[in-house]
C-alpha cells in the first residue's frame, strides 16, 4: 500500500472514531439518517420509476432538507428539470448498470445542463451505496490535502476521471471497513480540520447601502452572499466580459470554491481568449497580510498544478475598502491588482 494511502487510512479511521464518540448534533443528523434517506430516495432513483420520474421526485432530492446530506444542489433544479423527458433518459442511462460506467457518466453529462459532477454522483450513491462514492468539491478537496488526488490529462473525460476517484473511494472504503455514505462525511471532518481558508467578499459594482456606513456586523451579514453573488451574476459584471468561470468535465462551475492541497480559492477563472488564469481572493474579515499571503499560495499552486508552460497567473484581491496594510503589500506586486465594492441599499418613496 502507498504511504499516502496508509496514512490516510489512518487519519479516516481516527476522524470515524471522533465521529462516533464525541457528541456533534449536526455530523449525527447527516450520518444518522443514512438507512431512512436510501428507503425513500432508491425507489425515485431505481429502474421502474426513473423513466416516470416527477420533477416534484427529482427536486426534493436535491434538497438537504431531504436527502440529508449535500447542500446547495437544489440550485440547478430548475435547469435540469427544464427537460423532463430528456432528463428522464438520462437518468435511465446513469443508473444502468449493464453499460460501462465511464461512458454513462460521459452521456449523461453532455445531454443535461447543470447535471455536474455532484449531483450525478450523490445519485449514484444513493442508487448503489456499495459500488459508488460522491465526487464534489469536499472529496476532491480532501483528497488533495491527502495527496490521493490522481493525476489526469488535459483530453481525460469526466467518465474517465471519476472511474479513477471512484477507485480510491473503493480502496478506502475496503480498507477502512467505513460505508461510503460515512466516508463522504469524513471528507468534510477532513477539510475543516485541515484547510487554511479565510471568508471572503466581491468585486465590480453591487448595488445593496449608501447615506450612512453600515457597521461591521450589518456588512459582514451583507458579504457572506457577495461570493454567491459573483457566481450567479458573473457574465453580467464587467469580470465576466473578459474571464470565465474555470470549468472541467462535469462541472461547468469549477472555479467557484476551488479545491486545492492548500484550501479553497474563491474564484478561478480562465480569461476568454488569451493564455492567463485569474486566482480571485475575496476579503472579508480575515488581516491584510492574510489575505495577501494567501492569494499568493493559490497563484503560486495554480501555476504549479493547473497552469501549462506558456500560460500566466494573476491575482485578484477584492475588498470593501483598502488599509494601508494591503495597499503596501500589493503595491510592488505586477501580478495582483485590488478591486473595492459597495454595498448600497436605498428607500425611495412611493407616491399614492
Amino acid at each position: 500500500m502507498h504511504p499516502d494511502m496508509e496514512s490516510a487510512i489512518t487519519l479516516l479511521k481516527t476522524q470515524f472514531v471522533k465521529l462516533k464518540t464525541e457528541k456533534n448534533d449536526i455530523l449525527h443528523a447527516i450520518m444518522e439518517p443514512r438507512d431512512e434517506v436510501l428507503a425513500r430516495f432508491q425507489p425515485v432513483f431505481s429502474p421502474q420509476n426513473v423513466g416516470n420520474i416527477t420533477e416534484q421526485e427529482f427536486k426534493e432530492f436535491l434538497r438537504f432538507e431531504n436527502n440529508k446530506h449535500w447542500s446547495g444542489l437544489h440550485r440547478m433544479g430548475p435547469k435540469i428539470c427544464a427537460d423532463m423527458p430528456a432528463l428522464r433518459t438520462a437518468l435511465t442511462i446513469l443508473i444502468d448498470e449493464e453499460r460501462d460506467i465511464q461512458q454513462r457518466l460521459d452521456d449523461v453529462v453532455t445531454s443535461i445542463h447543470g447535471m455536474g459532477k455532484a449531483i450525478i454522483t450523490a445519485i449514484l450513491l444513493i442508487a448503489s451505496p456499495e459500488k459508488y462514492g460522491v465526487w464534489n468539491n469536499t472529496s476532491e478537496g480532501a483528497l488533495k490535502i491527502l495527496n490521493l488526488w490522481p493525476q489526469f490529462a488535459r483530453g481525460d473525460s469526466f467518465g474517465t476521471r471519476y472511474a479513477r476517484i471512484n477507485t480510491i473511494f473503493q480502496e478506502i472504503t475496503h480498507h477502512t471497513r467505513i460505508d461510503l455514505w460515512t466516508i463522504d462525511i469524513l471528507w468534510w471532518t477532513i477539510q475543516k480540520t485541515s484547510l487554511i481558508k479565510g471568508v471572503e467578499g466581491d468585486g465590480g459594482e453591487v448595488i445593496v447601502d449608501g447615506g450612512t456606513e453600515p457597521d461591521a456586523s450589518q456588512r459582514f451579514g451583507l458579504e457572506r452572499h457577495l461570493h454567491e453573488f459573483l457566481r450567479d451574476n458573473w457574465n453580467h459584471l464587467s469580470l465576466g466580459k473578459e474571464w470565465s468561470i474555470y470549468a472541467e468535465p462535469g462541472d461547468e462551475e469549477a472555479g467557484y470554491e476551488y479545491p486545492c492541497s492548500i484550501g479553497r480559492i474563491d474564484l478561478l477563472a480562465k480569461h476568454r481568449s488569451a493564455p492567463r488564469w485569474l486566482v480571485i481572493e475575496l476579503k472579508r474579515n480575515q488581516s491584510s497580510d492574510s489575505t495577501v499571503g494567501q492569494i499568493l499560495r493559490y497563484i503560486g499552486w495554480v501555476g504549479e498544478h493547473l497552469a501549462v508552460p506558456n500560460e500566466t497567473v494573476e491575482g485578484l484581491v477584492i475588498a470593501h475598502q483598502a488599509d494601508e496594510s494591503i495597499r503596501y503589500a500589493l503595491k510592488p506586486l505586477n501580478n495582483v491588482a485590488l478591486q473595492l465594492y459597495e454595498v448600497e441599499f436605498r428607500l425611495h418613496p412611493y407616491k399614492l
